[in-house]
């Protein structure tokens, strides 16, 4: 018995070494003698020791902040611009074979693609346009990675660091367009009021009881603010009956 111990233990040890245990999210790389015969997984994973090499890949969406980067706009703006990407790798095998570092491969790319493609956007397209933007930097860093077996989902365009003095132009921009707003809507207000006023004196001067209702309403509005002398000019239309009957005596 004792002499079959060691082949048992050598036994249990090598079947321990055979078996992989991949999550829902992991595949794993197997490499023979160097050589890679697939994708395995998840689940239990068998392999040989010694001729076999694991290499587990993460399957999930990876999100990856690219740090800010100088960017020089059309229009000879400076200025610094960060993003976020999010990726998968679709497929573990091509982004073991093809890339050494998949992860940093996609980094790099997505630093030069970002300095590349907002360097052809003036600076107000930048600040207006960030949808068109980011799906035109999806499509290029898709199209890039695709050969390492990367999918590149989404780009969002995180921050612009405009340089102070833009900053407090764009300030005095904003505040001139403000002042500008302002005063057409004084204008415009000023313009309906004296079309209202212009409609309502030719409707006043074309009825001379209308206009004796109003100087009425006036004298009665102005009483009722107070005990204070108020010198209100009289209608002539008010004061000819009684020229005409003084004359008369």
């Amino acid at each position: 018995m004792s002499m079959f111990l060691p082949l048992f233990v050598i036994l249990i040890f090598f079947l321990l070494s055979a078996v992989r245990i991949l999550p829902e999210w992991e595949k794993g790389v197997v490499l023979r003698f160097g050589h890679c015969i697939g994708a395995k997984g998840p689940g239990f994973v068998f392999v040989i020791p010694i001729v076999d090499k694991l290499i587990r890949i993460d399957t999930r969406t990876i999100t990856m902040d690219i740090q800010p980067q100088d960017i020089i706009t059309k229009d000879n703006v400076s200025m610094k611009v960060n993003a976020v990407v999010y990726f998968r790798v679709l497929n573990p095998v091509m982004a073991i074979t093809q890339i050494e570092d998949y992860y940093f491969a996609t980094t790099q790319v997505s630093q030069t693609t970002l300095r590349s493609v907002l360097g052809q956007y003036q600076m107000d397209d930048l600040l207006s346009s960030r949808d068109k933007i980011n799906q035109a930097l999806q499509e290029i860093l898709d199209k890039a990675t695709e050969a390492w077996g990367i999918k590149v989902s989404l780009v969002e365009v995180k921050h612009i660091d405009l340089p102070k003095e833009m900053q407090r132009a764009m300030a005095k921009e904003a505040e001139a367009e403000r002042e500008r707003r302002a005063k057409n809507i004084i204008a415009d207000g000023e313009l309906e009021r004296s079309e209202t006023l212009a409609q309502a004196s030719q409707m006043l001067s074309s009825s001379p009881s209308a206009l004796q209702l109003a100087y009425l309403q006036a004298l009665g509005e102005l009483s009722g603010e107070g005990t204070k002398t108020v010198i209100f000019p009289l209608p002539m239309d008010l004061i000819t009956p009684f020229l005409d009957n003084s004359k008369d005596t």
